[in-house]
């Protein structure tokens, strides 16, 4: 019978105290759903003790497949648990669940706490039992375990026996400063699981950019959970990936979980736009470049054979297959592109797109992140693709007045019927008075343009050392409502080339909306 891993996620408790994230009591519910449609086991949602919006949030739970976990401390030094409000308010305003953490490093004890052995053992154990005549399944997060382990391993083997002993279904080592190794991590499980009943779980940080691996090397010890958090994100260097732990579990090591594999991809994105982060596009398994391939020599094996340059099939885990057309493009890139993009072509076409391609590459572009610009090319070389428009003037006017500086455009546009149109905006600065502008202008011949607008712009300076003679890459993302799509423009004058940029975003909008 394959074994089966408990999956643990903290992305709102031990993930939101990475620096600029904060989550609403709404933003919280979205995450708890995102987390059961993926099947995690667990989701650690926050300490209801702690704070009104967790409060808020245990007091209105939506319904879940999975438990929903508070979490809070053992008690107080000095205390009982019945003494302690935060004590009680776990017992009384959590679910069925609660994750209590205690020190398993003698250092940390004396230390932090100022305490000694037997007053550490009597908090966990006081602490345990007390929630479980509660009516609670208790966790027990044995924090800083590693460290205390290498320092005296009597010390951190009495706490998670105590705990243990207590009542608790699960201990879990934590490696809290995140500087273990994965065969120190495998050891010391291994020891664990040979003399405590609980079920031993594994909380790794990423300090040594190693917690995925040291959570799989306790998995390989006999740990049957892991905790950690979609993304990665977490306090300092961040908590171990589920995003990578799941698939290997899995995928690599033969092992089963709860997790729907194919939402892997989608549930990462989610909680990146919930928590206002960029989701990493190189992230394995889930980001944007996992796979992604660029090398003409590359896309043609991968044409031949996937698994030429892919370890698994991207749809396993709900991502998909990207090739991109660059410099480094060959033919069989290039191709495969028009294919899916549905644009009939002969091999002169292909010879004059990868030309093209290179030369203006060779000059600062880049498609890689501009979709539509390239799809344009392409379309104008294979299929004479007219512009709708053309810009016979345009003028950027910027005035100092007591309220600050004011941009303004004038532009003027014509159609292909010859009908000219002259106007002007404002705007908040000169490429988004720009942009007003040509939206004005192009209204009166294309509707659709009430319709489309920016999402987003973005200027890199290609080459630092010519300062303010240095080109620059601009690329825009705009959106109909429906659809989004970029645009790139390069230029020595940045508002030649947004206008650049703006004029291929006007154009395929223009196109994908045409009758």
């Amino acid at each position: 019978m394959t074994r089966r891993i408990r999956i643990f996620d903290t992305t709102l408790r031990d993930g939101s105290q990475r620096e600029g994230i904060a989550f609403s009591v709404e933003d919280k519910r979205e995450v708890i759903t995102a987390l059961d449609s993926l099947g995690v086991d667990f989701v650690e949602a926050g300490m209801p003790q702690s704070n009104p919006k967790d409060a808020e949030l245990f007091g209105s739970l939506p319904e879940t497949k999975c438990d929903v976990v508070a979490f809070g401390s053992t008690c107080r030094p000095g205390m009982s648990p019945e003494e302690d409000r935060w004590v009680l308010d776990l017992a009384e305003h959590s679910g069925d669940w609660v994750c209590v953490f205690g020190k398993a490093w003698r250092m940390q004890a004396e230390n932090v706490l100022h305490v000694n052995e037997e007053e550490n053992l009597r908090m966990i154990c006081d602490t345990t039992e007390f929630l479980r005549s509660r009516g609670k399944h208790v966790i027990f997060d044995a924090e800083h375990f590693f460290d205390g382990y290498r320092e005296d391993r009597g010390f951190a083997m009495s706490a998670v026996r105590a705990a243990a002993d207590a009542g608790a279904e699960w201990v879990c080592l934590c490696d809290t400063n995140g500087g273990s190794l994965p065969k120190d991590v495998h050891d010391a499980v291994a020891d664990v699981c040979g003399c405590v009943s609980a079920g031993i779980g594994i909380h790794t940080h990423n300090d040594s950019d190693l917690a995925v691996a040291c959570a799989l090397a306790a998995v390989e010890a006999g740990a049957g959970m892991v905790q950690g958090t979609i993304n990665g994100i977490g306090e300092r260097c961040g908590n171990a990936n589920l995003c990578s732990v799941i698939p290997d579990l899995m995928l690599k090591m033969g092992l089963e979980t709860n997790a729907d594999l194919s939402r892997l991809t989608t549930v990462s994105m989610t909680v990146a736009e919930i928590a206002n982060t960029r989701q990493d596009p190189s992230m394995p398994y889930v980001g944007r470049r996992a796979f992604t391939h660029k090398g003409g020599m590359h896309i043609d094996a991968l044409l031949k054979d996937t698994r030429a340059y892919e370890h698994i099939a991207p749809e396993t885990v709900g991502n998909r297959r990207v090739m991109v057309v660059s410099e480094l493009s060959g033919k069989a890139g290039v191709s495969r592109k028009m294919d899916e993009l549905g644009i009939p072509h002969t091999d002169e076409d292909v010879r004059k797109v990868l030309a093209t391609v290179k030369e203006m590459e060779s000059r600062g572009y880049q498609f890689e992140a501009a979709d539509a610009s390239l799809e344009l090319l392409m379309r104008r070389v294979c299929q004479n693709l007219e512009p709708p428009f053309e810009i016979p003037a345009f003028r950027v006017y910027m005035d100092e007045t007591s309220d600050g500086i004011k941009s303004e455009a004038s532009i003027k546009v014509r159609d292909r019927n010859g009908s000219t149109e002259h106007t002007a905006a404002d705007g908040d600065g000169p490429v988004d008075a720009l942009s007003n502008a040509l939206k004005k202008a192009l209204s009166k011949f294309f509707p659709v343009m009430e319709r489309m607008r920016l999402i987003d712009y973005k200027v890199r300076v290609l080459d630092e050392k010519a300062a303010t003679a240095a080109p620059v890459r601009v690329i825009i993302r705009s959106t109909d409502g429906e659809s989004q799509w970029s645009t790139v423009g390069v230029s020595t004058n940045v508002i030649e080339a947004s206008l650049t940029a703006l004029t291929d975003s006007v154009e395929y909008g223009i196109y994908i909306n045409r009758e």
